[in-house]
């Protein structure tokens, strides 16, 4: 191109003329600078199509979630030699005595569940944060020691104690290590509590009509967490007087500070090693942690502890699965939890309307109350942090703090509002989702249906052995127990997850602005605050927080 190369050599105002006359080099310069012009904006375009694609393929996905007739059902993994069971999943499908039948339910936050499907794509193949499933090094200072003692046993000749549980299983558990404990310092003896039915007295105190001679103590007798104080001055005189006391309604009743060191260590060895299960809910809750955790060598102190000797043939027995991890999460967001809330869950008129038909059925006082007083709005209990977490909420939390989507998954719980729509997004991003419905066949689960204790205690013992374990209502108390049960056996091994919801709430509030890299890092931060390792704060549950010298013994390690 001896044109071009002549056009090059003259100097620069030549050339402007030159090219300006339109000469054979001018065309050839013009025709390059044209193709390299086209080719730079055709590869933005490109890459702009490329990352538009994405964008729009995770919208439709999630769009899906809210369309019935596209959504897939909602289906859990199943042990492999397991016939198909109901699940109580997917059966809230309807308000019982209120609904109006198989209604879809929106799924909030729906833009960054998108982010979340992508983030977890990504994170496939990369590590997992490596206190995913540790508790901080120094959890590891604390050994379980409760069962250790130095007086002597009480003689129990002042009288005997009956107690009537209310609630389900974690009260009646709470309700009989109190019990225990008032017992010894009356010097009582406390008749076997048996739940529906008791009658061990002595002949002679049998037939007394309790209630007459004032031996029936009820909640406005002894105020919610008492002092032992209060028991030795009101309580003791009626025992010694009748021979005979009847706590009915005996939960919450006597108080965690100031306890004299013998009484508390008696409390906690009462929950952590003399309660035991029952021995059929021992044996099917050994099969769930078998099936959970694969084959492993021997139980741990926890699973030897709720299992007994079942422990040991579960894992003797085994399975040809190879030892894995699971995560355990209890989700609290059933119709009732929900409606009594007050929240808004982002169903729109349906879902207000559905509710409030709920509440004026099942909670008719709450009903009453909203026409007198200006009770707080929705948006103003979701920022305090006063609402249930939706399923959704959950699964942003886990996929926020690094749990892969390859994790397996045990949901804990009873049966969700909104069943398989609402269930949908957890589902998508975690598709390894157990629960004891699709791990226990239809015959080893039929001994427990119509007991609901004690479907919650086989959830308590999977969520107990669980490598990690989350909760969603830091309040409900069958979560305490859980987290109290991991913290005392533990030994580090078994971290709690336990998030602040009003700070939670705070983040998930800017949802619509928030990329998913500040999401990610703000969760992280909130649930690495509170897996800090501490002493029990003073007047705070041993059931909960049982880290302090009554319960547990401390190493200098």
């Amino acid at each position: 191109m001896p044109d071009a190369a002549a056009a090059a050599a003259l100097p620069l105002s030549q050339v402007s003329s030159s090219l300006a006359a339109g000469s054979p080099a001018t065309h050839a310069l013009r025709s390059r600078r044209r193709r390299r012009g086209w080719r730079r904006p055709r590869g933005l375009l490109v890459w702009g199509a490329l990352v538009a694609f994405f964008f729009v393929m995770n919208w439709w996905m999630f769009s899906r979630l809210q369309d019935p007739a596209v959504r897939p059902h909602f289906r859990l993994r199943r042990h492999r030699h397991q016939p198909v069971a109901n699940t109580s999943l997917s059966t809230r499908e309807e308000v019982s005595s209120a609904g109006k039948g198989n209604r879809p339910h929106q799924v909030m936050l729906t833009r960054l569940l998108a982010l979340a499907a992508h983030a977890l794509a990504e994170a496939e193949t990369r590590p997992e944060p490596k206190d995913l499933w540790k508790e901080p090094i120094n959890a590891t200072m604390w050994q379980p020691c409760s069962n250790n003692r130095t007086w002597e046993a009480s003689e129990g000749t002042n009288g005997y104690i009956m107690i009537s549980a209310n609630g389900g299983i974690n009260q009646q558990r709470v309700a009989i290590c109190n019990a225990v404990t008032i017992s010894r310092l009356l010097n009582a003896t406390l008749v076997i509590p048996k739940f529906l039915y008791s009658n061990e007295l002595p002949v002679d105190l049998q037939s007394l009509d309790l209630e007459a001679i004032g031996s029936l103590v009820n909640d406005t007798d002894v105020m919610k967490e008492a002092k032992p104080s209060l028991y030795v001055k009101k309580i003791l005189p009626i025992l010694l007087k009748n021979r005979v006391l009847h706590f009915v309604g005996f939960g919450n009743r006597l108080s965690f500070d100031p306890i004299p060191f013998e009484l508390q260590r008696l409390r906690c060895r009462c929950n952590f090693h003399a309660l035991r299960f029952v021995h059929k809910i021992q044996e099917t809750g050994a099969l769930l942690v078998e099936r959970l955790h694969g084959h492993r060598p021997y139980p741990s102190p926890l699973e030897d502890n709720l299992l007994s000797h079942f422990a040991k043939t579960s894992v003797l027995k085994g399975n040809n699965n190879a030892a894995s991890k699971y995560l355990a999460v209890h989700l609290r967001f059933e119709i009732d939890m929900v409606s009594y809330s007050m929240c808004y869950f982002g169903g729109g008129k349906d879902e207000e309307e559905e509710l409030e038909m709920y509440r004026q059925i099942h909670f008719p006082a709450l009903t009453e109350l909203r026409k007198t007083t200006k009770l707080p709005s929705a948006a103003f209990l979701r920022s305090e942090g006063k609402c249930p977490l939706a399923p959704e909420e959950a699964v942003l939390m886990l996929a926020a703090i690094g749990f892969k989507r390859s994790t397996n998954v045990y949901i804990a719980g009873a049966e969700i509002y909104g069943g398989r729509h609402r269930m949908a997004a957890i589902s998508r991003l975690y598709p390894a989702l157990v629960s004891k419905e699709t791990l226990l066949s239809p015959s080893e689960l039929e001994p427990f249906r119509n007991f609901s204790s004690q479907l919650a205690a086989l959830d308590f013992i999977a969520c107990a052995a669980a490598d990690a374990f989350a909760m969603t209502d830091p309040g409900s108390q069958f979560s305490s127990l859980v987290q109290g049960y991991r913290m005392y056996y533990g030994g580090g091994d078994l971290p709690t997850i336990r998030p602040n919801k009003r700070r939670l709430a705070s983040i998930l509030l800017k949802n619509a602005t928030m990329e998913w890299n500040e999401f990610e890092t703000r969760v992280k931060k909130l649930i690495q605050q509170t897996k800090q390792v501490h002493e029990r704060p003073v007047a705070r549950s041993i059931f909960r927080h049982p880290r302090c010298l009554d319960c547990m013994c401390r190493t200098e390690n």
